[in-house]
């Protein structure tokens, strides 16, 4: 499947939403990083102070040179967000991203299963109230 991949500015919110869907070659990820940097001059808020939930649930395992091509976008400081949330399908994915992530994980970075409960932490720093129980 090949790369596509969707960003999109809530200006109101200082929220970046991008989705990455397939594998990506290095015509792809000059692509996807060109339209971040569009996505970002949206911004109205100060450097570092953006959210920013990124939906990889159908992202498919990447080549090791797209993998190190993320691992220096994730860990760009001009591009930092104040809390950055993933959500995510499987678990070689999983692994791929924290590897990507270089130990950034924590509290200002987390992955998720569940969109609705990555949205919440990303807008709130909060976790999600837990379901009730039946």
């Amino acid at each position: 499947m090949d790369a596509t991949f969707h960003v999109a500015v809530d200006v109101d919110r200082d929220l970046v939403r991008t989705t990455l869907t397939g594998f990506f070659d290095a015509a792809a990820m000059g692509r996807y990083l060109d339209a971040r940097a569009a996505a970002f001059r949206q911004l109205r808020c100060g450097p570092n102070e953006h959210l920013s939930l990124t939906d990889l649930r159908e992202m498919m395992i990447q080549s090791q040179d797209i993998v190190g091509a993320f691992t220096t976008t994730l860990a760009d400081p001009a591009f930092r967000s104040r809390r950055l949330g993933f959500v995510i399908g499987s678990s070689l994915a999983r692994m791929q991203l924290t590897r990507a992530l270089g130990g950034r994980l924590g509290a200002n970075v987390r992955i998720f299963a569940d969109m609705d409960a990555a949205e919440h932490w990303v807008l709130t720093g909060q976790d999600a109230p837990a379901a009730p129980a039946e």
